[in-house]
């Protein structure tokens, strides 16, 4: 019997080739998009899950309370990690570690390479599990000069990695550092990513502020002993800093443990809550993924079932002489299950082919390699899909009466067409709700990208102050002023973008309530650095050499003179930890952070031996000239230093890799899912014309007009889709708000978004239908006729 229910199967699959093709590139396409969509989603549940005891490993957050400025930073100082473990028994290991990875120069000889380089305490090897090839994770970063460095870099330094342990190696050309281990290079699902592990108490020796409880620069980790309670450890460290820091300071300030593998996905905070981020992308692709596997198969559904009246007599035939309702509906689930099966194996080809692109769209290094989640998820999407989409032809062909079968006198329900009909609106609701999700996508990041952002990104570049250029800023500068193209260079602290990098609190001005403490930006800066960005001045006047003490001068933006409560600002004295400062200008507020975030205070001071990033601005069209000349001048003046730059508007446009990345995943997701929407119309059109090749007949020799015809054919769909824009509509609405919710600064969503998305969705469905309709109008009546 199952050898002769394969022969029937094949023998239907050939006698429909349209209908087989539709299912087959249909299902194909679909399950193609969802395997796609599951190993993204499976890769971005991993990260940082992966080391040893990914449970127990918490990072130490700071929350400040205060209502004018709350804000939850991983902000914290260098002594806060040895306090932790020394004085509470829950703590196995504590580290600190620098806050953000640096780029630095590594050399042995005359072999010179830029490395990402992190500071980290003893213990990090102990607490996080990067693969260790060389070296005792116990003692590497023990000593002082002590080096820890990728594979890959070892490789590239000392051409071995055996080679590598117990040398030296040059750090920025003049300190030396002896290689105490190897590691493997950090896997791909690790949001840390460096180069080289150097040991904290080399930084602290040139930054000794680290060693003070008032100055946060470092982040600190814990792995917790097994059973600990996190939240009665929580009550317990809450105020670990009040007696040991300013009270000023600890005032408003708490800090709590959370749980390091959960930032990646859970970046968003709301009253010390971790409550989204990255994980809003991952369930939002989840759903479509379920979405695009389901309108693949209603695809499989709605054509099974319409061209059942194709097979009514082999079904009337075969229940006449005995078959039971569950031998045919068991016939009619594997004939879908072995179609799954074909479309998957197409599927696995087209991902196969697909895979390296969607890894350069996703920024990704996935792979189809042997993984039981894997082989068990495309398992169970192609048994789901099979099962979905064979079910409901595999209960409506099996119940048919073999007498009504044999004596044609099937009428199809109105159930039956309703619910064919539901599937199409349904499929359309998709639809149109992905079209305006995409528009909505698009309007928001191309708003982002077209706004004024309160200062000039273009054609400015930006690089690392280091080596003699630090030594002699301002000769450099100098230099760099004199290159033909060259309109401004100047020189500031951190980088103009890339959000919170340096807080600081300011401790008097003219009317400050004592109980008050807003966290101000702080960004140290050289002559001119705010006229090379631009930025408007709304009073007063930069900073300039005509007038003498300009290191007793300070700037603020327009939201920092607002949180101040400040009239008439320009002459009043500030005070900061003992300084009196008096502002001389105001500027007009600027954004440094993403659109995520409101403009937060922010103040400049002229500070030249702070700053740490060169800026240039390039005339417009003589970019590459500029830059080989400031290249040949930088080797010159900074021999052993490779000149490593990034221009500013690359730097603002980093902080949206991910809502871009994610806005092309949609689009590509979005043209996908109408695709495989448009094929099950398609099938359906095909269906309804040939079903309706006599009525057509007769109406063409009554008289009727080709476009009549065309018209009568594709109303009803265009009537399904309408539906569908009614549902889609209010859905898109509310779910696009609550997205763009998370941006501080945001488009509105018009009237007209629907309608465009509306239109589209129709005229799709127009060219879609219209093609079958147009082909059935223009028939001969005399052939669908000859034989009454």
């Amino acid at each position: 019997m199952l050898k002769n229910d394969f022969k029937i199967t094949l023998r239907s699959l050939r006698a429909n080739r349209l209908f087989t093709l539709i299912n087959l590139v249909g299902l194909s396409t679909g399950m193609a998009c969802a395997i796609l969509i599951f190993l993204w989603i499976t890769d971005e549940l991993r990260v940082d899950r992966f080391h040893a005891h990914a449970d127990r490993l918490y990072q130490i957050m700071e929350h400040s309370h205060n209502p004018s400025s709350p804000n939850i930073g991983p902000h914290t100082s260098g002594l806060l990690a040895g306090a932790l473990a020394a004085q509470l028994p829950e703590v196995e290991y504590a580290v600190a570690a620098k806050i953000r990875p640096e780029s630095k120069i590594l050399s042995v000889d005359e072999q010179q390479i830029r490395a990402t380089v992190q500071y980290a305490g003893p213990d990090f090897f102990r607490i996080f599990s990067y693969d260790l090839i060389h070296g005792d994770r116990n003692q590497i970063l023990s000593a002082k000069n002590a080096v820890v460095i990728s594979e890959a870099l070892a490789k590239s330094l000392f051409r071995s990695v055996e080679d590598a342990v117990g040398k030296t190696v040059m750090f920025q050309q003049e300190q030396p550092l002896q290689v105490t281990g190897i590691f493997k290079t950090a896997p791909t699902i690790s949001s840390a990513r460096f180069d080289a592990v150097l040991s904290l108490a080399a930084y602290i020796e040139v930054n000794p502020n680290v060693s003070r409880w008032n100055y946060n620069t470092v982040q600190t980790y814990l792995l917790l002993k097994p059973g600990t309670d996190i939240e009665q450890f929580n009550r317990k460290i809450s105020h670990f800093q009040k007696d040991k820091t300013d009270p000023s300071f600890s005032k408003y300030i708490t800090i709590a443990a959370h749980r390091y593998a959960d930032n990646y996905l859970y970046g968003n905070y709301e009253q010390g809550k971790q409550v989204g981020g990255r994980i809003t992308y991952v369930r939002l692709f989840a759903i479509v993924d379920a979405f695009i596997l389901a309108i693949a198969c209603i695809n499989f559904m709605n054509l099974s079932t319409a061209r059942a009246s194709r097979r009514l007599k082999e079904i009337g035939v075969r229940k006449a002489i005995g078959a039971r309702r569950g031998t045919l509906a068991g016939q009619y689930l594997g004939e879908s299950l072995l179609m799954a099966f074909f479309s998957v194996g197409i599927a696995l080809l087209i991902v196969l082919l697909l895979l390296p692109q969607f890894n350069i769209l996703t920024g990704k290094q996935l792979t189809l390699a042997i993984d039981p989640l894997l082989i068990g998820g495309i398992l169970g999407i192609t048994v789901l899909a099979g099962l979905l989409a064979g079910s409901y032809p595999a209960m409506y062909l099996s119940r048919l009466s073999p007498i009504h079968i044999l004596n044609g006198k099937i009428r199809h329900s109105a159930s039956e067409l309703s619910t064919r009909k539901g599937l199409v609106v349904f499929q359309f609701t998709l639809s149109v709700f992905l079209i305006v999700a995409v528009l909505v996508v698009y309007l928001q990041l191309d708003y982002m990208q077209t706004k004024h952002l309160g200062y000039d990104k273009q054609h400015v570049v930006s690089f690392d102050i280091e080596g003699k250029v630090q030594e002699n800023l301002e000769t450099f500068l100098a230099e760099v002023r004199r290159l033909p193209g060259m309109v401004h260079a100047s020189s500031i602290g951190q980088p103009i973008v890339g959000g919170r990098q340096n807080t600081w609190t300011i401790d008097e001005w003219e009317g400050k309530n004592p109980d008050e403490r807003i966290i101000f930006e702080m960004r140290p800066v050289n002559y001119g650095m705010i006229e090379l960005l631009g930025v408007d001045m709304v009073e007063g006047r930069t900073f300039s050499e005509e007038y003498g003490a300009e290191d007793t001068k300070i700037i603020f933006n327009e939201a920092a003179i607002k949180a101040m409560g400040l009239e008439n600002p320009i002459g009043k004295n500030i005070g900061i930890q003992g300084t009196q400062l008096q502002i001389v200008g105001v500027v007009r507020d600027f954004h440094f952070a993403s659109f995520h975030e409101q403009v937060s205070p922010l103040f400049f001071v002229l500070q030249p031996t702070w700053t740490h990033k060169l800026m240039a601005k390039i005339e417009a069209g003589g970019e590459r000239e500029t830059l080989a000349q400031l290249q040949d001048l930088y080797r010159t003046f900074n021999p052993g230093f490779p000149l490593e730059y990034q221009f500013l508007d690359d730097a603002y446009q980093a902080q949206y890799v991910a809502e871009q990345r994610v806005s092309a995943m949609s689009r590509y997701f979005a043209a996908l899912t109408i695709v495989i929407s448009c094929l099950g119309l398609f099938g359906l059109a095909a269906f309804t014309a040939e079903k309706r090749v006599k009525e057509i007949g007769i109406r063409k020799v009554l008289g009727a007009t080709a476009g009549q015809i065309m018209r009568l054919l594709s109303m009803d769909f265009i009537k399904l889709v309408s539906i569908a824009i009614v549902i889609a509509s209010p859905l898109a609405w509310w779910a696009m708000n609550r997205w763009l919710d998370g941006f501080a600064y945001r488009i509105d969503i018009h009237w007209w978004m629907f309608a465009l998305s509306g239109l589209a969705a129709v005229a799709i469905a127009m060219l879609t239908v219209g093609w079958q309709a147009a082909r059935a109008a223009t028939a001969n009546p005399v052939d669908s006729l000859r034989d009454e």
